[in-house]
């Protein structure tokens, strides 16, 4: 049996960073990556129109110097294909392929108590000891696939945006349907729309949908970033959610401005693009009446954009906007303006099965060549407990946290020694800047090993009382604002059977000094053996 120092899951940007890290410090580690390379998320989701909604002169590593300037972006939201250009660069630079074992997925992990090591086995059966195990298995990585009768007797081929193929799919003159609206579906419709025959869209729940305002990314703007890149990465620290320091941000309150005063505000940062429209106001996820306003103020754009005004609110949210994740889109509403697209609401008429020929609903069957999936994923905790993991006196992951999953700080869970998440439950995670945030926490966990060697210490754990409290503070302040007031893929509801409950943190710069505080009072809340 092969033995390591440590084992990390996943190869995209937090397992490559966790990588250099544990090399750094000389430990001898191998990461178990499912696909042929690596990026991860950037890797798996190749449907046409996939982009970045976090600029890329933020949605990158900070951690080497001579990387941020030597690497150019080409536009101001990245598009897949140059992000996994990107990954694949780090990989080179840093030749971290070869400590990556490609096409290998981790099946089982089994804490031995004596010993203080992790037992893990492969899909190949083989079998790995390690003394820490990392995952490093991402937020949205296991695709969350509907179940509909007679799917299996469909003729044609049948695609999710998460497991996109390695090669260009063309739909010219075809007669498409996909089903979902969110993220990756708002993205990817437009994009269809200029090849197919005919697109029927099957909208389980409108989404909010701000314009990217994407561009090619000015040089001179990259220039004048990369000159003060370290104080823009730091002020992006202290925003609440890492990102969009050079852009205008507005803390005031919604409701002190007259109506129009507010309609301005709201214009300004529709004009900005994307994400940043949640700069508007700084009480928008906190204020339910405020928040109204901003949602009738999307709503609005919506019905401005779409020419027929039935289809135009059947694309209208009813929902709080920012209670699921704010869309960025290039022309999503305008589509459904052109003849052949077509949109089919399926809370009023239900998805009942697919047919050899295409989709029935109550209401009337339709006829594709192509039906795709866009229905997001088992976000958060769906790649963890994927994975058979058996902690102390063999009790399962999967059944401690059958009620909502259970950290500290996002990092460990009591039961599991020297098991560490990089961007768990618990932690900002996808409320915040990804790259900075995975980076924040590699370095804890790094650092975390490091203090363990000095003081001859082989095992760490989190407290469970530690843990339950901290599940608690997530809890109290998720509901302080609008994030648990819907069905969002943010309290696990797009699956069925899963607990509902509110699984990411809100606020990164608090986050980080909490883990600061935990650092420099000895690990406070971890128990070390």
């Amino acid at each position: 049996m092969k033995k390591f120092d440590a084992i990390v899951i996943g190869a995209g940007f937090a397992g490559m960073y966790m990588l250099h890290r544990l090399r750094q410090q000389g430990l001898d580690a191998r990461v178990f990556e499912a696909g042929s390379d690596v990026g991860g998320t950037w890797y798996w989701n190749r449907y046409p129109g996939a982009r970045c909604d976090i600029e890329s002169m933020e949605y990158s590593y900070q951690f080497d110097e001579e990387l941020q300037q030597e690497w150019e972006w080409t536009e101001r939201y990245a598009s897949q294909p140059e992000i996994l250009q990107y990954a694949r660069h780090v990989a080179d630079r840093f030749a971290l392929r070869d400590d990556i074992q490609f096409d290998t997925r981790v099946c089982a992990m089994v804490f031995d108590e004596i010993n203080h090591t992790w037992s893990v086995t492969t899909d190949d059966a083989e079998q790995y000891r390690a003394n820490y195990v990392i995952m490093a298995t991402g937020c949205l990585s296991v695709p969350n696939q509907p179940v509909f009768p007679g799917q299996e007797d469909f003729d044609g081929p049948c695609y999710h945006t998460g497991r996109w193929p390695h090669n260009d799919v063309d739909f010219s003159g075809m007669r498409v349907g996909v089903i979902g609206t969110g993220s990756s579906g708002i993205q990817m419709i437009p994009k269809i729309a200029e090849q197919v025959e005919t697109l029927h869209v099957f909208q389980r729940s409108p989404n909010y949908s701000v314009p990217a305002q994407n561009r090619p990314l000015d040089p001179d703007l990259s220039q004048r970033l990369k000159a003060r890149y370290a104080d823009f990465r730091q002020s992006n620290k202290l925003q609440g959610f890492g990102f969009g320091s050079n852009h205008p941000r507005n803390e005031g309150c919604a409701l002190e401005m007259t109506a129009q005063e507010r309609n301005l505000q709201f214009e300004n940062h529709w004009r900005l693009g994307g994400l940043l429209f949640g700069a508007a106001f700084g009480d928008l996820i906190f204020d339910a009446e405020a928040n109204g306003e901003a949602a009738e103020f999307v709503r609005t754009k919506i019905r401005q954009a779409v020419k027929d005004p039935i289809v135009a609110e059947k694309l209208c949210p009813d929902s709080t906007i920012f209670c699921k994740r704010l869309c960025a889109d290039t022309h999503y509403f305008e589509t459904y303006n052109l003849p052949h697209v077509h949109l089919v609401d399926v809370r009023e008429t239900p998805i009942e099965m697919i047919t050899p020929s295409g989709l029935k609903t109550s209401a009337e069957s339709y006829s594709l060549d192509c039906i795709i999936y866009a229905t997001g994923f088992d976000a958060l905790t769906g790649a963890i407990e994927k994975i058979s993991i058996a902690g102390k006196a063999g009790q399962l992951l999967k059944d401690k946290w059958a009620e909502g999953p259970k950290t500290y700080l996002g990092l460990e869970t009591a039961g599991f020694p020297n098991l560490f998440m990089i961007t768990g439950p618990g932690s900002p995670s996808v409320l915040s800047n990804m790259l900075p945030s995975i980076e924040q926490h590699v370095d804890f966990v790094a650092d975390c090993l490091t203090y363990m060697r000095q003081h001859q210490l082989s095992a760490v754990e989190a407290n469970v009382t530690a843990e339950n409290e901290w599940v608690e503070h997530v809890n109290a302040v998720a509901q302080q604002t609008v994030y648990p007031s819907c069905n969002s893929w943010y309290l696990g509801a797009n699956i069925p059977g899963k607990p509902q409950v509110f699984i990411p943190l809100v606020g990164f710069p608090d986050y980080v000094v909490k883990c600061e505080q935990v650092v420099a009072d000895n690990y406070a809340g971890f128990d070390f053996s």
